[in-house]
């Protein structure tokens, strides 16, 4: 089966927080021919972890990282790999993932009222980014 998982299975089989679902879901994406990743979800995911679970940022890239190096996993790599590099930095994962996809759909400069994203998309990602006032 080619599935796509919801942020919700994503979580039970990584907090396991919940014994009975956190089992089901990791069956579920182990046994699965394809695991689709979609980068809502993994916005989704990256937030819940963060505020939800306290995990700090290190731990988020580490997971994220080996969920993007399963066998079985599709995901758009160099957007969660932008991702990444803003949330290594200290950003927000979704902030690196919209500069990024923004580019990719034809934009040529991130625009946001968050001084702290438009630092670090331009210092790490080195796109173009300029702060609202």
């Amino acid at each position: 089966m080619r599935i796509t998982a919801d942020t919700n299975v994503l979580v039970r089989a990584i907090t396991g927080d919940d014994p009975h679902q956190s089992e089901v879901a990791q069956t579920e994406l182990a046994n699965a021919e394809l695991v689709a990743l979609t980068l809502p979800t993994l916005c989704e995911l990256a937030w819940v972890l963060s505020r939800s679970y306290r995990i700090p940022p290190q731990g988020i890239v580490d997971t994220f990282k080996r969920l993007i190096c399963s066998d079985n996993v599709s995901v758009d790599r160099p957007a969660v790999e932008a991702g990444l590099t803003v949330l290594e930095a200290g950003g927000d994962f979704a902030d690196g993932v919209i500069a990024y996809e923004g580019e990719r759909l034809g934009a040529d400069t991130y625009v946001s009222f968050d001084r702290k994203a438009v630092d670090l998309v331009r210092g790490r990602q080195r796109r173009d980014a300029r702060l609202l006032a």
